[in-house]
């Protein structure tokens, strides 16, 4: 990869995302100018790495990593290897953007000079409307569609904070460290993330097949754990800030075990349950293989 500097840097994270990968680029500004658009795929094992690189006559750049994991692919790509730009937009391999919406972005950290990010929301879904009015409120972050500003990106570099390599997902503590300014909790200011209504995303629901509800409950178990990681996270920022966080957040897991039950609620119970023998599962690896 080049390291021409540019305006924005589009970068899609895609994990086996041949389904939905194309229908994604095309909902983004190729060929625009000073918007450099790059795929990370990493840990595939599917066909999106080939369908984008059809897409290499459209200005479409292709990064591969062959160990999967989002947060430790976003380290990865953007704080060691990723050009400087501007402005930052991050977009997900299975989502579609509304029209404008990397322009909307742009311009909402530029109307908000205080902000170190911004955060589409989502426009379809049973809870849609309900994000839309909680985003006007009080911005949250979506890792689906947001946008970071230059310098917050290079701050972050200098700082050598990273993102633990297995944490799930990135936007929670993207989201954290925006509002803190890479600082601890105390250091929190709502004004440096905002949301901006003029973008959005759509996300298409798993099917209804067998192999959709297995990627539906695989999502829930993910989305389980990291509700355990936030709490891990979350107590970490309150603590010592973000010079605390792991490397891996294997390595504190076992501080957490012994305090950690699923939740009383038949939704969550199950996938709780999956979670934590996950968790157990990786502290049993990590001691095995040290």
């Amino acid at each position: 990869m080049t390291d021409d500097s540019c305006r924005v840097l589009v970068t899609v994270m895609a994990h086996n995302e041949e389904r939905r990968i194309a229908a994604c680029l095309d909902s983004l500004p190729l060929g625009d100018a000073g918007i450099r658009v790059v795929v990370v795929v990493n840990g595939s094992r599917d066909g999106t790495a080939g369908i984008v690189r059809g897409y290499a006559g459209r200005g479409v750049e292709l990064v591969e990593y062959a160990q999967g994991g989002k947060a430790r692919s976003w380290s990865r790509f953007i704080l060691d290897e990723a050009p400087e730009a501007e402005t930052y937009v991050f977009v997900d391999g299975d989502a579609e953007l509304e029209p404008e919406s990397v322009a909307a972005l742009e311009r909402c950290l530029s109307k908000n000079p205080q902000a170190n990010a911004a955060a589409a929301p989502p426009m379809n879904g049973r809870n849609a409307a309900h994000y839309r009015r909680l985003m006007a409120e009080e911005a949250g972050l979506f890792g689906d569609c947001y946008a970071l500003r230059g310098e917050f990106v290079d701050r972050l570099r200098a700082s050598g904070i990273r993102l633990p390599d297995d944490l799930i997902g990135d936007d929670g503590l993207i989201a954290a460290l925006a509002h803190t300014d890479i600082g601890p909790d105390a250091d929190w200011r709502d004004e440096r993330v905002v949301g901006c209504l003029e973008a959005g995303f759509y996300c298409a629901p798993n099917p209804i097949t067998s192999q959709g509800l297995r990627q539906q409950a695989s999502r829930m178990t993910n989305y389980a754990l990291r509700e355990y990681q936030n709490r891990i996270i979350t107590a970490i920022m309150r603590e010592s800030g973000p010079r605390g966080l792991p490397r891996k957040l294997v390595e504190v897991y076992p501080q957490w075990l012994g305090t950690l039950r699923p939740r009383i609620n038949p939704l969550w119970y199950w996938f709780d349950r999956r979670a934590l023998a996950r968790m157990r599962s990786a502290v049993a690896d990590r001691q095995a293989s040290a």
